[in-house]
């Protein structure tokens, strides 16, 4: 790969249908999708969900460099909003692991400990406090280990509307994860986001989303794995999110970490032919070509 962008490529198993979500559909292997990986010329991926790829930080490490894979970290869904429930012990367990396999990116998501995405959550005042003690917190920790931590609004957890990503950067210190499907889908304009917010923007997930779909998901008159089932998640580039536009605003300002390509996909069975390759080759073709 050529491209400028190539340095900063990065792929997550989620855009092969691994998800950590209950009955999200059928999971392919680690050979398959790390194998893919290697096909499409990418050198780095995030890990993916707890169990897909081994637990353990050595035989983790092992099994990415066997595919000449670059571990840049994973989503880390942990409750950070209740009293009397320490999320910190877990989170020190999963930076010990990234430590060890030299990932430099925990992607939390503000979990509402729910088996899924489709109910819309809020915090009240002081689950927002205790939310904001705990990220701060997550963040110092990370941080002396060398690892970003960032927050990744995301439908169905605590961060998921526009009033809550807004309080959540003026109300703590935490970099974002810039999701652009799921800030879409939860009534930010990602584009809107990066030219308010740029240095606040440590990690990025690229996700291209037909508007109609997410609006419509965003309005809970669908959910959001139906939303994915119907094609709500588009190649980059075929979709409503200004994915151009919206790197060459964080290229301008010199964002120097990874574009994670992460089109959420639901497989119902082992795929036949090239299954989710080929959009996720369009995919990588489009961000190459910018």
């Amino acid at each position: 790969m050529t491209s400028a962008l190539a340095g900063q490529l990065a792929a997550a198993p989620i855009s092969w249908g691994v998800c950590e979500a209950e009955n999200w559909g059928y999971q392919l292997p680690p050979e398959r999708v790390l194998q893919d990986m290697l096909d499409l010329g990418i050198r780095a991926t995030e890990f993916g969900p707890t169990g897909f790829l081994p637990v353990e930080p050595k035989p983790r490490a092992e099994i990415l460099r066997r595919y000449g894979l670059t571990a840049i970290g994973g989503f880390f869904p942990s409750v950070l909003h209740q009293d009397g429930s320490d999320p910190l012990p877990a989170i020190e367990r999963e930076l010990a692991a990234f430590e060890a396999a030299g990932a430099t990116v925990l992607v939390l998501s503000a979990d509402s400990g729910a088996a899924s995405y489709d109910e819309k959550q809020e915090m009240t005042a002081q689950q927002w406090k205790t939310f904001g003690r705990n990220l701060d917190e997550a963040v110092r920790r990370a941080a002396d280990r060398g690892i970003t931590a960032v927050l990744h609004p995301h439908v169905g957890t605590m961060v998921e509307s526009a009033a809550a990503v807004d309080q959540l950067l003026n109300s703590t210190a935490a970099n974002i994860c810039l999701d652009t499907g799921h800030l879409l889908i939860g009534g930010t304009n990602p584009l809107d986001l990066v030219r308010r917010f740029a240095a606040r923007v440590g990690h990025a997930h690229l996700k291209d989303v037909k508007a109609d779909l997410a609006g419509r998901v965003g309005r809970g008159e669908l959910g959001f794995t139906d939303g994915v089932k119907a094609g709500m998640f588009v190649p980059l580039g075929q979709g409503d999110c200004g994915i151009a536009e919206l790197v060459a605003r964080l290229q301008a300002v010199d964002y120097a970490g990874w574009y994670v390509m992460e089109q959420d996909a639901i497989l119902t069975a082992p795929p036949e032919g090239q299954g989710p390759l080929r959009g996720i080759r369009e995919s990588r073709d489009f961000l190459l070509g910018l």
